[in-house]
């Protein structure tokens, strides 16, 4: 941790860096896996809140990002399948004090994990998820995950998957999440931008992270990674700001039906072209989920909808208060400290 003058001679201001939040494990995954990039990138962010690693929780699940919970200098619980939401959960209610954040993957968070998922975000647990999507399972080396297109053939499904995937966008305003986004693994700018979105968010903050896998999913997503096809196929959602992408030639307009669809914008009326509202009804952003069938087609990525809304930490600790007054309750606190309370035997 580094340290700067402060407005006195005598005074001093801690200033945290990015090897405050650099544990001294070596990363392990397969050389050129998304998930470096994601790491990197959070670890350059997470000085920016100005809260101190011994106040900062990374729950992670099982899975390749569940390693990442080692990688950060911080507290860390590496959980059984699917449960981070849940334990984070517990954390962040029980000591609202803590910046708790989840790592999970597509097959963690929506297979076994999906249950817990929706009620974390539901509920409004001032928890931030990051879910990394690569459309596979791959530590388990490469079995379909729940977001893996219709067709994927893999270990699990030699003939292709018959499943129709998860929208994970989809899924979180469903669930009536509070903050919802997606962004991309290697586009540290705008990774960062979300991320920093989503720290002020009093409340549940879901980001979708496409990620890829180089081994078992290699360019599941290269439509939007890479960036001579991204510049043309990123549809980026800025509140406020008509959608219109592609270096100005597309956009995102009224149709028929009042169903949204890309179109030239020389060719669109400009009164048709989609303003974006992320503070809006979240039909809107219900609506642009549903813009493109997979990552293989032009595809939104920011924030699609932010709504503020009281956090079930903020309604049980008011519940509490008002038991105590209303019943007379004692202090659980004192109670736990406060020696035997009974004599057995």
């Amino acid at each position: 941790m580094s340290e700067t003058n402060g407005e006195s001679s005598g005074s001093r201001v801690a200033t945290l860096t990015k090897k405050d939040f650099t544990s001294d494990q070596e990363p392990r995954w397969c050389p050129g896996c998304g998930d470096y990039a994601i790491l990197a990138a959070v670890q350059g962010f997470m000085p920016e809140l100005g809260v101190e690693p011994h106040n900062t929780v990374f729950v992670s699940g099982i899975g390749c990002s569940g390693r990442f919970t080692y990688y950060m200098d911080t507290y860390g619980f590496h959980g059984i399948h699917g449960r981070a939401p849940a334990l984070a959960t517990g954390v962040a209610v029980a000591n609202p004090e803590l910046n708790v954040w989840v790592v999970t993957g597509d097959g963690d968070a929506l297979s076994i994990g999906g249950n817990h998922l929706i009620h974390a975000l539901r509920r409004n647990v001032n928890i931030k998820i990051l879910m990394f999507n690569n459309q596979i399972y791959g530590l388990t080396k490469g079995q379909y995950s729940p977001t893996s297109e219709e067709g994927k053939v893999t270990k699990s499904t030699p003939f292709g998957s018959v499943d129709h995937p998860f929208n994970p966008v989809a899924v979180a305003l469903g669930a009536e999440g509070t903050f919802v986004a997606r962004t991309v693994d290697n586009d540290r700018k705008h990774l960062t931008d979300t991320l920093r979105q989503a720290a002020e968010h009093p409340g549940a903050a879901f980001i979708e992270i496409y990620q890829n896998c180089n081994v078992f999913n290699d360019g599941a997503f290269d439509l939007l990674r890479d960036k001579a096809q991204g510049v043309h196929n990123q549809i980026r959602l800025a509140d406020g700001e008509p959608i219109v992408f592609d270096e100005g030639t597309r956009c995102v307009r009224v149709g028929e039906n009042g169903r949204l669809e890309i179109a030239p914008v020389e060719a669109s009326d400009p009164a048709s072209i989609v303003t974006h509202d992320a503070h809006g009804r979240p039909s809107l952003a219900f609506a642009l989920a549903h813009l493109s069938h997979g990552p293989t087609e032009p595809t939104c990525i920011g924030v699609f909808h932010e709504e503020e809304r009281p956090t079930y930490g903020e309604a049980v600790r008011a519940q509490l208060d008002r038991a105590v007054e209303r019943l007379g309750l004692g202090d659980l606190g004192a109670l736990l400290h406060g020696g035997d309370t009974w004599t057995v035997g």
